[in-house]
């Protein structure tokens, strides 16, 4: 409705700036006028532009703290072909993480760790945490109680099968052996016995 208003009084401005052109004190008016309908066109546009902003700011902090003010924070689990969790709510995630592990909860400051091979625990509630063995990846846990999750696998630790775990574990310890030092090969084989003796130990089995 505003601007709709302001163009036609600065059409009606216009028709009196040449009416003013034999009144010096006419023309005066017509500048004064001028100067009002700008400032008014700018400080409209101004607020339009801040109450714009303020309100996507709202919005944002709105959903960001919603989960926080439950006292839940929201989980994003990522693989490269599925995703396990979107914008999901839960009570706390026990992050693998290469430095240790640690627990994030709603409000945890921001944090980005490299994961290591490990259990990752997701809490629902008062039951058992959901487990997931996952192969190292990345966490990152933003300041809004968000926490991203992303890694190159990841499978239940209730669907490990350790008989197939304790295979692996030994294929690998043998390619590893017959492997040039320093080679690919012996860099990949090395990394498929960490991951196995880790997924060993998440079910259990203490693999040397």
């Amino acid at each position: 409705f505003l601007p709709v208003c302001w163009r036609w009084l600065s059409a009606g401005l216009g028709v009196l700036f040449f009416l003013s052109l034999a009144s010096p004190v006419l023309w005066t008016w017509c500048c004064s006028c001028c100067v009002v309908v700008a400032f008014k066109t700018n400080s409209y546009k101004m607020l339009s532009r801040t109450a714009s902003s303020v309100l996507r700011r709202a919005a944002t902090r709105s959903m960001s703290t919603e989960a926080a003010s439950s006292g839940k924070m929201t989980l994003n689990f990522n693989l490269p072909h599925e995703t396990i969790y979107s914008n999901v709510q839960v009570d706390q995630v026990i992050v693998p993480g290469g430095g240790g592990e640690y627990g994030v909860t709603a409000d945890h400051v921001p944090l980005v760790a490299q994961l290591k091979p490990g259990v990752l625990q997701i809490m629902h509630g008062e039951g058992e945490p959901e487990k997931f063995f996952v192969a190292g990846g990345y966490s990152l846990t933003h300041a809004n109680s968000v926490t991203d999750i992303a890694c190159p696998e990841a499978v239940k630790v209730d669907d490990i099968d350790p008989s197939a775990v304790t295979k692996n574990y030994e294929d690998a310890k043998n390619a590893f052996a017959s492997a040039e030092a320093g080679s690919l090969a012996a860099a990949e084989a090395h990394i498929d016995i960490e991951v196995n003796r880790a997924m060993g130990a998440a079910v259990g089995l203490a693999l040397a």
